[in-house]
């Protein structure tokens, strides 16, 4: 099984071969491509499309909720090893952090 790190490097060479570089973008240009991800995710929630399934073109394309997420953490992963950045020790550091916050962090519902 992979490590978040090879995944990290793995998503980040495949867009580098097929010619995107994040390097070349903004940092703006790319958390807006992260959310449109997101709002494609939501689209997908609004519109009752919960399960993974294939464009029925035949093309092969992955559709639905799980695919968009997956493009989610893609475009998250090519964005912080394009900029040097480990997501796996942020998610551990984050991790430990949140393990230690108040039940609902301290709001009451």
């Amino acid at each position: 099984m992979k490590s978040i790190t090879e995944w990290q490097q793995e998503v980040h060479s495949i867009a580098r071969s097929k010619g995107f570089d994040v390097r070349e973008r903004n940092v703006a240009e790319s958390l807006c491509l992260i959310h449109s991800e997101v709002s494609e995710a939501m689209e997908c929630w609004r519109d009752d499309d919960m399960e993974m399934r294939y464009a029925p073109d035949g093309s092969g394309k992955p559709e639905g909720l799980p695919s968009e997420l997956a493009d989610v953490v893609i475009r998250v992963m090519d964005f912080m090893e394009g900029f040097g950045m480990n997501l796996e020790e942020a998610m551990e550091i984050k991790a430990a952090f949140n393990r230690g916050r108040p039940q609902l962090h301290g709001r009451v519902r």
